[in-house]
């Protein structure tokens, strides 16, 4: 008889479970899930979804809650509106959601995908529903699809995938919302199509690619395309928590008598009723231990405990569990990667905190003229001439005006007073400085220019006045 671990071995597969051995692809017919964890999951991608579709059309301080608005280069989060010059706040947002979806990978594996992950939640809780509800659970849609085109065939393809067509243009246009803005798409959807045929071009082809995903693609995005899938493999360790198989407590595997003691006839608690199997939406054998396919959406853990139930057997033979945990029984450890990921996101959000709390709404930089220098004038006046760069991130008008700081010999001269800076508004504009000569040593001073805006001191600026060596 085989060793335990020489069984476990032995079965385990080094290829891809939805690809045969020549390279066709193998369609998978996932059992329907029910259990705890599937109604948690589904309580929770109800509330996501409904985010998504919701958040874009939701308005605070009158900026949409949530934009990508990567053709303008304007982004807005939760009402706060970030510039091509707030760039690197984005950048740190970004990093910190990184480095949090890897702290839980580390920690929890692939919880992100099972839960949370766009693809999963509108797979497993929107199309595969309506998969369910039109052609019945898996058994009925393989025999659906290997009897001929009749009547019952052609209705039933046709209601899924006008319904899938539909969905997918929904989706699509809540996406296009995000990037372009709910009120330009709504402006798209409405106007006459040639005043908006770029518009109409790109919803058609958002619609497309989210029908050819969730129709026909499925599963593949996650065990092939989504390079988060492959990430796993580097960031998983033996004290990681994943949806797992207890081979030692379900090893030798042996169909179930009841009048048996599987103890005494050498047989684990697994019944080998491949139910896990056929419930796992990206066909694998949760078995054969943590595969690259697993996206840990528990659909193994209901059936497994579903039947465990029926049969008299404790639960959790499939359970969230590390390697660590199986092995030798060890309870979870915070190891010192786990600390160390823990204190870099701590660390990271001190510091997208700070950023946050110091941006502000206004911005101006000044610079020389380009190509310019300094006059001299009468009573010892020197001039240079300055470019302002204004930007208004705010909703509001400013009528600016600049005055040096107290105490300088000095004054401003400006090309056009006020300089009117209208909301979301990026402009720039020329303005003289005049210093008296005593100011200056060694040919350079440093000045500083406050910005008034609507009579109200906004922020100051430093520059650098030049003139003769005196």
């Amino acid at each position: 008889m085989l060793k335990e671990e020489d069984l476990y071995e032995e079965e385990f597969r080094d290829s891809i479970s939805t690809v045969d051995e020549t390279g066709k692809r193998i369609w998978v017919y996932p059992k329907k899930p029910k259990g705890f964890f599937h109604k948690w999951r589904l309580a929770l991608s109800i509330f996501l979804i409904a985010f998504l579709f919701i958040a874009p059309h939701i308005k605070v301080g009158g900026q949409q809650l949530i934009l990508l608005g990567i053709l303008e280069r304007k982004f807005v989060l939760f009402g706060q509106v970030f510039w091509p010059q707030d760039l690197y706040i984005f950048a740190f947002t970004m990093i910190l959601m990184m480095v949090f979806i890897i702290l839980f990978t580390v920690v929890f594996g692939r919880v992100f995908c099972g839960w949370v992950c766009p693809q999963t939640i509108f797979m497993e809780f929107v199309f595969r529903k309506i998969e369910y509800w039109i052609e019945g659970d898996w058994t009925h849609q393989k025999k659906l699809n290997k009897q001929p085109w009749n009547r019952e065939k052609i209705f039933k393809k046709v209601a899924k995938h006008s319904i899938f067509l539909l969905v997918s243009f929904l989706i699509g246009n809540t996406f296009l919302a995000y990037i372009i803005g709910a009120d330009a798409l709504w402006e798209i959807q409405t106007a006459p199509l040639s005043e908006h045929l770029g518009g109409f071009i790109a919803m058609v082809i958002f619609s497309l690619v989210f029908y050819g995903v969730f129709a026909f693609l499925r599963e593949q995005v996650c065990t092939t395309i989504c390079p988060y899938g492959r990430l796993q493999g580097v960031l998983l360790d033996k004290d990681s928590i994943v949806v797992a198989y207890d081979h030692k407590r379900g090893e030798n595997r042996g169909r179930f008598k009841k009048t048996e003691d599987r103890a005494e006839a050498g047989k684990g608690d697994c019944i080998d009723c491949k139910q896990c199997v056929h419930v796992c939406p990206t066909g694998i054998d949760i078995r054969n231990g943590t595969q690259l396919e697993c996206v840990n959406c528990t659909a193994c853990i209901d059936a497994c405990d579903d039947i465990m139930e029926a049969v008299n057997l404790p639960k959790g033979l499939i359970r969230y569990a590390s390697e660590s945990n199986i092995e030798g029984g060890k309870k979870f450890k915070f190891t010192k990667r786990m600390k160390s990921y823990t204190a870099l996101l701590v660390l990271l959000l001190v510091i997208w905190g700070t950023l946050i709390g110091t941006r502000t709404n206004f911005q101006a930089t000044i610079l020389k003229k380009r190509g310019s220098t300094y006059q001299q004038l009468e009573n010892g006046i020197i001039s240079n001439i300055y470019e302002i760069d204004l930007i208004n991130k705010s909703k509001d008008t400013y009528n600016i005006d600049l005055k040096l700081e107290e105490g300088l010999d000095g004054e401003v001269n400006m090309t056009q007073s006020p300089i009117v800076l209208g909301p979301e508004e990026h402009i720039q504009n020329n303005f003289i400085i005049r210093l008296n000569s005593k100011e200056i040593k060694r040919g350079q001073k440093k000045v500083k220019v406050i910005v008034l805006g609507n009579g109200e001191e906004l922020l100051e600026v430093k520059t650098s006045f030049v003139g003769p060596l005196l």
